[in-house]
């Protein structure tokens, strides 16, 4: 066991990590975000009920990874919109009764 006297490190010379300042165009593509939308539509045009439960899922995933709030809002919630709607239009081609 090595005794507190040898130790090299100094407490007092330690400084926080500060992340360096991104432009949110130099943010890596939301490919998760794309990848939603995409199912989305595919899931209101081909009445695809995998589809819309992947784009619910990829939503999901972007909102997880989410950077830029103000960038990648407006296409979380796309997707979001988009691939409930064809969970709704879903259901409602198949005749759901409550």
């Amino acid at each position: 066991m090595s005794s507190h006297a040898n130790d090299p490190r100094q407490p007092s010379a330690a400084k926080p990590y500060v992340a360096p300042p991104v432009s949110p165009q130099d943010l890596p593509i939301d490919y998760a975000g794309f990848i939603a939308v995409v199912f989305g539509i595919a899931g209101v045009m081909f009445k695809y009920k995998l589809c819309s439960w992947l784009a619910l899922v990829f939503s999901a995933q972007s909102i997880a990874n989410m950077r830029n709030i103000e960038n990648d809002l407006k296409q979380v919630m796309m997707a979001i919109m988009v691939s409930l709607g064809a969970r709704v239009r879903l259901r409602e081609d198949h005749g759901f009764k409550s």
